[in-house]
């Protein structure tokens, strides 16, 4: 158990070390697709033939999702350099994630029964808070209807629905998830006391 938990902080540290590298990269190439596309270097000189032979298909697919939601071309480089920056701090997170789920099973499986109930309570509130967070996410970049948008609301509406009926509406502003995470944190922390 120890070598699987030390090969996955050697996983983390080399996804954190070719993160910083992968984003640097793509920040001075996004520079220069910026500089292009917003005219401040000559669009028929090398700099520019460069950046359309090889950055733009890189941008191609951000580019396609991107079309219909009103992003300027110019800023495009960034906006993919920001989704590239959440997809590398989703894969430190996961990896993370799969860590301290591997040492909190190997510590339960140590205390017996009660630690297995604790552990099953813990991963249970974990997915539905993962799962609230996802939900507020993909509302928010307009993925509310995919299918892991949709698993999320599956997830969550058993306990999102009645605290949106009684929580007074407030300017178009939805606190019922903020509310929940707050409850769920609390019924989970006594859960865990009462065990």
């Amino acid at each position: 158990m120890r070598a699987l938990i030390e090969m996955l902080d050697a996983i983390m540290n080399g996804i954190r070390a070719g993160s910083a590298i992968v984003l640097l990269l793509a920040t001075l190439a996004a520079a220069l697709a910026w500089a292009v596309r917003s005219r401040r270097l000559s669009p028929f000189g090398s700099i520019a033939r460069f950046v359309r032979a090889t950055v733009d298909p890189l941008l191609a697919p951000v580019e396609r999702h991107l079309a219909r939601t009103g992003v300027a071309a110019a800023n495009l480089p960034w906006v993919a350099v920001l989704v590239l920056l959440m997809v590398m701090a989703g894969a430190v997170f996961i990896v993370g994630g799969v860590r301290d789920a591997l040492v909190t099973a190997y510590l339960a499986t140590s205390h017996g029964l009660s630690g297995l109930l604790e552990l099953l309570v813990r991963w249970t509130f974990g997915v539905l808070q993962a799962a609230l967070l996802v939900r507020v996410i993909s509302s928010w970049i307009g993925g509310s209807y995919s299918r892991i948008g949709r698993l999320a609301a599956q997830l969550t509406d058993w306990f999102l629905e009645p605290l949106r009926r009684l929580l007074p509406a407030m300017s178009g502003i939805d606190i019922s998830p903020i509310l929940a995470w707050f409850l769920l944190s609390l019924l989970q922390r006594a859960l865990l006391t009462f065990l």
